[in-house]
């Protein structure tokens, strides 16, 4: 985090979490669903969009469809489905039911047997039709296989769920806030991954920050090019965007020279990404300024790395709207801070203000330190993990 994020009020302790007024995802959607059914939910470029009651009776179908595969709150379901509405959808009813453990499908074999015995899934959803080397891994740790067929003629994220079903399925019963939702692991850049489940609770409370944070309305529309296997994307601009009644329109994945082409069809007012991603995305602005002039969207979000000063100040330009910078991790389920959206000051080259959780910087006793001196940001909330899985050790860390 840059010693410039501007932390400390009165002792140190600063937060700004805002209770969920939801006990679970489906009654969020449930709620969408009754208020406006017909509002758009999940879109994908050259797709009907999903609304909101379809969305909820999609939830409900695939709920009792993998119960019929064996499933109980307690389990978890991988997934190795390609990037778009179809892998937003899976999420949304997966994490409403039982644990959600999306995979990188451009992982190899050793990969997969990694993670699949790390997690140990009850099933494996995958894309209908593939060859991926994880198909022998989940046969050789006996994890059933489920086949995930797109229907491409209904709304955007529609699917079936194809295999052996086990038994007929008793009325659905969605999880609670306490329940394990979601499941992912650390990047393992420097030890090995660290598995952070993280429950309903903990992603309606991010989703809420962030929403919060970015003031969301159903009248939004976030373009997602981020990948769904990771907390960004799924937090950062598809469950936010669901917790606020909007809608998300999910790309195949990051494409900069189909960018402008999204742009134009769906008329996103605002798309998170990371710097990397935003760099591609100025280099073919200058070409498309009559575009972006006429779908000029509210803000755009930069999140997962430090986005150089001059990157910010050059999407600014392009954009005609706020760079709003934002800092999160995997064990805070996304948002932790963020720069605020204007008439507030935005800080060049800082995380922001605290967004959701208590944020304290220690020293190495953990004692607070004084305003403008380094230490270790601690957070708590109830966006935050209740533990890595296993790790003693890094848990009391």
């Amino acid at each position: 985090m840059p010693d410039t994020c501007p932390l400390q009020q009165g002792n140190g302790l600063v937060t700004t979490s805002i209770p969920s007024p939801y006990p679970s995802i489906e009654q969020v959607i449930a709620a969408h669903a009754a208020r406006r059914p017909q509002d758009p939910a999940i879109g994908a470029p050259g797709r009907r969009p999903l609304s909101y009651e379809e969305l909820h009776g999609h939830v409900k179908r695939t709920a009792r469809a993998l119960q019929e595969f064996g499933v109980e709150r307690t389990d978890r379901v991988a997934a190795i489905v390609a990037n778009g509405p179809e892998l937003a959808t899976l999420f949304i009813a997966t994490a409403s039911v039982a644990s959600f453990a999306p995979l990188n499908p451009a992982y190899r074999t050793k990969e997969f047997e990694f993670y699949l015995e790390d997690l140990k899934p009850k099933i494996l959803v995958i894309d209908a039709d593939t060859d991926s080397p994880a198909l022998a891994v989940a046969r050789a740790h006996g994890i059933t296989i489920v086949e995930l067929v797109a229907a491409r003629d209904a709304g955007a994220g529609s699917f079936e769920l194809k295999g052996d079903r086990q038994a007929r399925a008793q009325p659905v019963v969605f999880g609670s806030a306490d329940d394990e939702a979601l499941v992912l692991h650390t990047s393992g850049t420097t030890a090995r991954p660290k598995i952070v489940p993280l429950s309903q609770g903990n992603l309606l409370a991010s989703a809420g920050h962030i929403a919060a944070t970015l003031q969301l309305t159903p009248a939004d529309r976030s373009l997602n090019i981020m990948p769904l296997f990771h907390i960004h994307g799924l937090m950062g601009s598809t469950l936010s965007s669901i917790f606020a009644g909007a809608s998300v329109h999910c790309t195949p994945g990051f494409d900069a020279s189909r960018f402008f082409k999204w742009v134009e069809e769906l008329q996103p007012s605002w798309y998170s990404a990371v710097p990397t991603m935003h760099q591609a995305v100025l280099e073919k602005a200058a070409e498309h300024a009559g575009l972006i002039s006429r779908c000029r969207p509210r803000f755009v979000r930069s999140s997962s790395a430090s986005l150089p000063p001059t990157m910010k100040e050059a999407l600014e330009t392009a954009f005609g709207a706020p760079v709003i910078e934002a800092y999160g991790m995997t064990e805070a389920a996304h948002q932790m801070a963020s720069n605020p959206l204007p008439p507030r000051a935005r800080k060049a080259g800082s995380v922001g203000l605290p967004a959701g959780p208590e944020m304290l910087a220690v020293d190495p006793n953990g004692q607070p330190v004084p305003a403008g001196e380094r230490g270790e940001i601690v957070i708590r909330g109830p966006n935050v993990t209740r533990g890595y899985q296993g790790n003693a050790a890094a848990n009391a860390a």
